[in-house]
């Protein structure tokens, strides 16, 4: 029988793999069909134990070995081709330093005081989700932080209270998140991964961690004690449990679709030529843009990746996963996560990259492309809307392009469509929009709108390097426009740590940096000292936050809602001007009663005067602030916009 043969009439295994512990046994097991010998290696301090393992059915190698083994690390030593080769356990739940030796784990004893009584914050509808994105090291590694230095970089320091910028009484941290308002944080990948030596401590020694090696267990630079396999849990978990204290939910950024390593890792070496798709000629195919990309479409690789999304929701309290280059994923895997999710917690939000980095085996009917996201039917799975980020401020991979909000003519459709969330909707033009034709989004909560995230520029660095002819105070003023965009608009809401304070990339030459998956802190940290340099622009943000938090309507949870209660004005009759993009929305207070909203985005440097067909409103976000108070009342049926602004009125029509 071929080698193909034997893998495929043995991938039918449903049960557990891994190191499955008890306090008077550990038992083995891993998935090896075409290995003709494997062998358990395990640690005890200077003394090596090696033990033959027993092949059993569906290709599973198992072994019972008696006694307490927690903390006792461990390797597989497999055969294939006549070659014996030493592999951590890619089910693995624990790891020694830079994840070399797999550890055996009592994770019972991991849990935090009070972790059975965990709550995860309230989520009525995921549209509701404020999600901020953070890379672990980023958020705290400056002095500016006021985190203590022991902390700095670690999961111990986004869960620090009463922390401020030194020398002021300004809130950083996990005080300044709360205060913010978001509802998740997006967490950067946080499993253990290749390239950041974890034994010591280099400033210059920096990744995202988009380089995956342990699936299963938190990234050691980031815990206080990365030589402890269990401490780094622990830790982990510590983070988790005081976020959800503080009223906040973790989304966690997961990297499925490829590994560090090809032929020389872990996969590969247990089972040669099966995790990973290949070319017609038999070479690995590179959908990734990193050298491979993982078979999600087979058996054991669908059972690996689902295993261990299910691991982090049920043993790390997981509220979130985003999927890094979703379209490399085939539907019908990334549907039965989200049914199996669905069983432990309905509020469990997913999302990702509906593309991919380059051309792939899987037939792209297949892919969990953004175009391809109607075909989860009424399933909560989410795509970023490049539409909405491209077409406010210009292309993300052209430095010099413009968008809507900083020059652009005629993007007043693409506006409209991310504004919907990408449903269907009777007034928008698709043939106008600049990428998609048609509306892709079967619901609300299948669309991801954005600005800016860790790839390519911030969304002031682009503002500024896209933008001519216009002065640092119309760039803030354009900044604004953006965050009006997207907390006015339907759909899930992100956005990058530091873009409400402007967040810039500089290199150590003075210019921008666009890609800075590996560039050190003085590039990556967050500099907390901007919030006191750009007040306004954080409190707008907060408004912002606030506004969208007290009005459902900007949060609608069907496409019908949408189409029935949101409405665009229409031009030539209540505006003239390009540049213009305005709509109202009925709020529905109680059956009787309903408070009218209209929204205006005006990018032209001059005023706008739109017609509001009736008398007596409250201007709530106008282009010196934004929030759910009254700022002006306008005793008229017309509203004179400012100039690159956002402005957000409402009627009471209980009055």
């Amino acid at each position: 029988m071929s080698v193909h043969k034997i893998l495929y009439s043995q991938e039918n295994y449903k049960d557990k793999l891994g190191a499955i512990y008890s306090t008077h046994k550990t038992q083995f097991i891993l998935w090896a069909p075409t290995s003709t010998q494997v062998k358990v290696i395990l640690y005890y301090n200077n003394i090596t134990e090696i033990i033959n393992m027993e092949k059993e059915e569906m290709g599973i190698w198992c072994i019972e070995v008696e006694g307490d083994l927690n903390g006792v690390y461990y390797n597989y030593i497999v055969t294939n081709n006549g070659i014996e080769k030493e592999v951590v356990d890619p089910y693995a739940k624990a790891v020694g330093v830079n994840g070399n030796r797999g550890m055996v784990v009592d994770l019972e004893a991991t849990n935090p005081v009070g972790w059975d009584h965990d709550t995860k914050p309230k989520l009525i509808d995921s549209t509701d989700s404020i999600i901020y994105e953070i890379h672990v090291r980023d958020f705290s590694i400056s002095k500016t932080s006021g985190i203590a230095s022991k902390l700095r970089g670690k999961y111990s320091g986004i869960c620090e209270h009463r922390t401020t910028i030194p020398e002021t009484k300004e809130k950083t941290g996990l005080d300044y998140l709360i205060d913010l308002g978001i509802t998740h944080v997006h967490l950067m990948p946080v499993f253990d991964y290749a390239t950041v030596d974890e034994s010591k401590f280099d400033p210059k020694d920096y990744n995202w961690g988009y380089d995956p090696k342990n699936y299963n267990v938190p990234e050691g630079s980031y815990a206080i004690n990365p030589f402890s396999g269990a401490e780094r849990i622990k830790e982990f978990k510590k983070m988790i449990q005081e976020l959800h204290k503080s009223g906040i939910r973790i989304v966690m950024d997961v990297v499925y679709n490829h590994t560090y390593r090809t032929h020389n890792s872990n996969f590969n070496l247990i089972v040669p030529n099966y995790y990973y798709r290949q070319n017609p000629d038999g070479s690995f195919s590179n959908g990734s843009g990193c050298g491979n990309e993982f078979a999600s479409e087979r058996k054991m690789v669908r059972k690996f990746i689902i295993d261990s999304i299910l691991y982090w929701a049920n043993e790390y309290h997981i509220d979130g996963f985003r999927f890094d280059l979703m379209g490399l994923y085939d539907i019908e895997m990334i549907k039965e996560i989200r049914r199996k999710l669905d069983l432990i917690d309905e509020s469990i939000i997913l999302y990702g990259e509906g593309w991919t980095g380059g051309s792939s085996p899987l037939p792209e009917w297949d892919r969990s492309l953004k175009y391809n996201i109607s075909k989860y039917g009424d399933m909560q799975m989410a795509a970023f809307s490049d539409d909405i980020r491209d077409g406010v401020k210009g292309n993300v991979f052209d430095a010099n392009s413009v968008g809507f909000v900083n020059g652009a003519n005629g993007l007043e459709e693409t506006i409209k469509f991310g504004v919907v969330a990408s449903v269907k909707h009777d007034q928008i033009n698709y043939d106008r929009s600049i990428y998609s034709k048609f509306p892709w989004a079967n619901e609300p909560y299948q669309s991801i709108n954005y600005m800016s995230a860790h790839d390519n520029y911030t969304l002031w660095d682009k503002l500024c390097i896209g933008s001519k002819n216009y002065s640092k105070e119309e760039l803030k003023s354009i900044n604004k426009l953006s965050a009006g965009i997207l907390f006015t608009s339907q759909g899930l809401v992100f956005f990058q740590a530091g873009e409400e304070f402007l967040r810039s990339k500089v290199n150590e030459d003075g210019s921008i940096n666009h890609n800075s998956y590996n560039s050190p802190d003085s590039v990556n940290a967050l500099d907390w000292n901007r919030i006191l340099k750009y007040k306004d622009v954080v409190d707008y943000y907060k408004g912002l936050i606030r506004l969208r938090k007290a009005h459902k309507c900007f949060r609608m949870t069907t496409g019908e809602d949408i189409r029935e209660n949101l409405r665009f004005l229409e031009r030539g009759i209540n505006f003239y001007e390009d540049r213009v993009v305005a709509f109202s929305i009925k709020e529905y207070l109680t059956d009787l009663y309903c408070n009218d909203i209209v929204v205006v985005y005006n990018a032209n440097k001059n005023s706008v005067e739109v017609n509001l067909n009736e008398k007596g409103w409250s201007v709530v976000v106008n282009e010196h602030a934004a929030g759910n108070i009254q700022l002006q009342y306008i005793d008229s049926d017309k509203v004179s916009v400012a100039g690159i602004s956002c402005y957000v009125l409402i009627h009471d029509n209980t009055k």
